[in-house]
């Protein structure tokens, strides 16, 4: 169960990096180009609050997994 475990570290960490990739590429600058109100107000949303929760909350799982915090 402890080597599952470690195995879904490592993709919560592949998974916080594609986090960081499409809330940033993908949904937040193309957001910034368009120049309409509603467009960057969206493109702040997603850069500064909804990508580090989610990225965030999918690292530290991922590193905790690693360390073996929930091999109890």
């Amino acid at each position: 169960m402890n080597a599952i475990k470690k195995i879904l570290g490592i993709l919560w960490l592949a998974m916080a990096a594609a986090a960081c990739y499409f809330g940033i590429m993908v949904l937040g600058l193309p957001k910034f180009a368009s120049g309409e109100q509603e467009d960057l107000v969206f493109g702040i949303i997603i850069m500064c609050v909804l990508t580090p929760i989610v990225a965030g909350g999918l690292f530290i799982f991922g590193k905790y997994a690693l360390q073996g915090e929930y091999d109890n």
